[in-house]
């Protein structure tokens, strides 16, 4: 038995339909079981979440392999950041170690360190520090930008260019390398194929091309054939601003800070794709994925 976490995201809902066409036997780890679709008739279902650790105990009963996925990067009102991505690792560690699973796969970030300037990659390294230190077979991914067609990113791009101008926060000049949820997932469905005795390791994620985040949005602008001037807003009003907005909206702000401050960060990985290719999956570049979604 395998038990997902966060089933229901971009990684996620890819890996799901993966994995049950491939004939496993998964249980989502789930606060609302409609949001896995029809797909939740093909799995099996355990209610909780990252906020209520004693429903990890009921979750990882007969479980073998946990794949853990489910992360944020703004505070929810059920937990912090560092309470989420940190702390809950931590927690569903022990629980694993606890209920006698063999295996752990774990999604950090390219760069995760205690010593980041994001909240969002500190709490990944404290994660990561956990799964490592674990006494089970464990299998970490550090993603650059992980994306998908029609995703909360990038339905945000697409919302904000209906404006006359493109408003890009900060100078744009971090850099990325993007790599679509699927061929995330293919990896993940890789990597879980390998023998018992070659389990253990670290893989970097990118895709095919370093963008920066100018580059990025101007992709996002053709893939949906809305040319336009891009407005750059410098860091210091961007932060005021969205810290004001998440303040008076809490949950319901469009976007906070923690999120931005993340496209002033570069993610990039030492070898590229290598280790992708290493699995032996090729990832698509960001441009060929998003024309093909808005042809299709």
């Amino acid at each position: 038995m395998l038990l997902l976490t966060g089933a229901t995201g971009q990684v996620g809902s890819a890996l799901l339909r993966r994995l049950v066409d491939d004939g496993e036997d998964v249980r989502c780890l789930v606060r609302d079981p409609r949001r896995l679709g029809a797909m939740r008739v093909r799995v099996q279902i355990a209610l909780g979440d990252l906020t209520d650790p004693p429903s990890f105990r009921n979750a990882l009963r007969g479980v073998d392999t946990v794949v853990h996925l489910a992360a944020t990067i703004r505070d929810q009102p059920g937990g912090s950041i560092e309470e989420l991505d940190g702390i809950a690792t931590w927690r569903i560690v022990r629980a694993a170690q606890r209920a006698g699973a063999q295996r752990f796969v774990f999604f950090s970030a390219l760069d995760a360190s205690p010593h980041h300037r994001t909240r969002f990659h500190r709490a990944k390294a404290l994660a990561e520090q956990a799964v490592r230190e674990s006494e089970l077979d464990w299998t970490v991914f550090a993603p650059s930008i992980v994306y998908a067609p029609g995703d909360a990113w990038l339905t945000l791009l697409e919302r904000l260019a209906l404006a006359p101008v493109m408003p890009l926060p900060g100078m744009g000049r971090a850099r990325y390398q993007p790599i679509w949820a699927q061929d995330a997932a293919a990896c993940v469905m890789a990597a879980l194929r390998t023998p018992a005795g070659e389990r253990r390791g670290r893989y970097e994620l990118a895709g095919p091309d370093t963008l920066t985040h100018t580059e990025i949005v101007r992709i996002v602008l053709d893939s949906i054939d809305r040319p336009r001037p891009l407005l750059k807003i410098p860091t210091p009003i961007v932060s005021r601003t969205l810290r004001l907005l998440e303040a008076a909206l809490g949950p319901r702000a469009f976007a906070t800070w923690d999120e931005a401050e993340l496209m002033e960060c570069s993610m990039l990985a030492a070898s590229g794709a290598h280790d992708a290719e290493g699995l032996g999956v090729s990832p698509k570049p960001m441009r060929a994925v998003l024309d093909a979604a808005h042809i299709g």
